[in-house]
């Protein structure tokens, strides 16, 4: 069962924190946002310690600054802590917690504790939406760096150009990834909201797209500004109720402040010219493939040019991005010679645009390796997964099981059950262990074909591997 999250607020934790350098322990150090925290209270001059259950190149970098990391967890590992920073995702019982618990240490949720630390930077602008986040703020990471600023960035991945998915700078600009889950977004402080998309997703917490859009409505309501999707009718809803000053932008929209228009594609890579209310703003020639980067480059280019970035930075950043870890990432070749991509579309929509781009990329036989995550979300998107797998313009299509995460399987679901959805749709799908799937691909494909091994969970194995 998941832990809450704590709404301390920044005054209460400011409160806890005071002046001068505190012991804080973190919990799931190395995780994305978990080791951006760590490093940022480094800076900053706070002891920093944690706990992570694998040593990884994220704690490996984090100990060379001087973080004390744990990789077995105790009742003692936090004891002389001023501060517990933990993760929703972590069960309620585990020792450091608990311990932490009964010493009355202070114990702030993560999303709590970045919103308390983010209230450091003058300007915050924080990404939000079911799908596309971590390539908007990377990309709008992109756009300030090409701009010459020095933005302290927390993505939701790597990004190719530096490795990281964060980046520690200065205090002027702080771009962030601002995540739903548990209204998560709640606790932060953007001055510029950016929302993609809405949809029904994370259903283990919401139970409706009205309960989803009070909470995207209260996101924008906390920013000054709200940059936000025209053509999503759920996004235009939840920003006509906020009360923030409303930026729009959209696809061939006349009616947008930031429209999309002259679009061009080349072997899957897209260049359109971006206007602002009518007026030619900058040309935009992306070197990522994909239809659906338009919408995001699109969405970066508002945020950053209505935070007063020039349009030739704007052209030249959204040009210079070259992607994230696990976004249709190439990451070589089998033995013999096909090409293999991975990629963490873990939602029907994700899938679609992930699946629309592989037919875009000209090769001759194509596999869709798909990895459910977690049962809830199979189970209650049952149909849209199928028909996104199962209308698919690739070859073959293989399930593996479904990633768990949190959760317990209550809703008798299993990938076969999908496989058998798909099956009904006209098109042969089987359900493979990782091992078969390995042995599968080298048999199948050769030079000129292509696997795309897609999911959020730990399938990316099986392309580490592969290659």
């Amino acid at each position: 069962m998941a832990l809450p999250n704590t709404h301390l607020g920044f005054d209460g934790i400011r409160d806890i924190i005071g002046n001068g350098s505190k012991n804080i322990f973190f919990s799931g150090i190395g995780g994305i946002s978990m080791n951006s925290l760590a490093q940022v209270c480094a800076v900053r001059g706070h002891r920093v310690s944690g706990y992570d259950r694998t040593k990884t190149e994220i704690t490996s970098r984090l100990e060379d600054i001087g973080v004390k990391i744990y990789y077995e967890s105790s009742p003692e590992i936090a004891e002389r802590a001023d501060l517990f920073v933990y993760t929703v995702a972590m069960p309620k019982d585990d020792p450091a917690y608990v311990r932490a618990g009964e010493l009355g240490i202070p114990r702030v949720s993560r999303a709590d504790f970045l919103g308390y630390i983010m209230m450091g930077y003058s300007s915050r602008i924080g990404i939000s939406g079911m799908h596309g986040k971590s390539t908007t703020t990377a990309l709008t990471a992109s756009v300030y760096l090409a701009a010459g600023a020095d933005p302290t960035v927390f993505g939701g991945a790597a990004m190719k150009e530096s490795g990281s998915s964060n980046l520690i700078g200065g205090s002027d600009s702080f771009i962030f990834e601002a995540c739903e889950y548990m209204d998560s977004f709640l606790d932060f402080y953007p001055t510029t909201a950016v929302v993609l998309n809405i949809e029904m997703d994370h259903v283990d917490y919401f139970r409706s797209m009205e309960q989803i859009r009070n909470s995207f409505t209260a996101f924008m309501g906390k920013a000054e500004t709200a940059v936000v999707n025209i053509s999503d009718d759920d996004v235009m809803k939840a920003a006509k109720l906020s009360g923030a000053k409303l930026v729009s932008f959209g696809i061939h929209r006349a009616d947008a402040d930031y429209s999309a228009e002259n679009i061009a594609f080349e072997n899957g890579f897209a260049s359109f010219d971006i206007m602002n209310k009518g007026s030619f703003l900058c040309r935009a020639e992306l070197s990522v493939p994909g239809q659906h980067m338009i919408i995001d480059a699109l969405a970066a280019a508002a945020a950053a040019h209505r935070d007063g970035v020039s349009p030739d930075y704007i052209s030249k950043g959204l040009g210079d991005y070259e992607g994230i870890k696990r976004r249709m990432e190439l990451r070589g070749k089998t033995p013999e010679g096909a090409c293999v991509y991975d990629d963490y579309a873990h939602h029907p929509t994700e899938l679609r645009s992930t699946l629309a781009t592989a037919s875009e990329l000209g090769y001759g036989k194509t596999i869709c390796v798909f990895q459910p995550h977690t049962f809830s979300r199979t189970a209650e998107l049952l149909d849209d997964f199928a028909s996104a797998l199962g209308d698919a313009a690739v070859t073959e299509v293989i399930l593996a099981e479904i990633y768990p995460a949190r959760e317990k399987n209550i809703y008798g679901v299993t990938s076969e059950t999908l496989a058998e959805k798909i099956r009904a749709r006209g098109r042969e799908c089987r359900v493979y262990t990782f091992d078969e799937i390995k042995k599968y691909i080298r048999a199948s494909l050769s030079h000129g074909d292509a696997a795309f091994i897609v999911g959020a969970g730990d399938i990316n194995s099986v392309s580490s591997e592969l290659v």
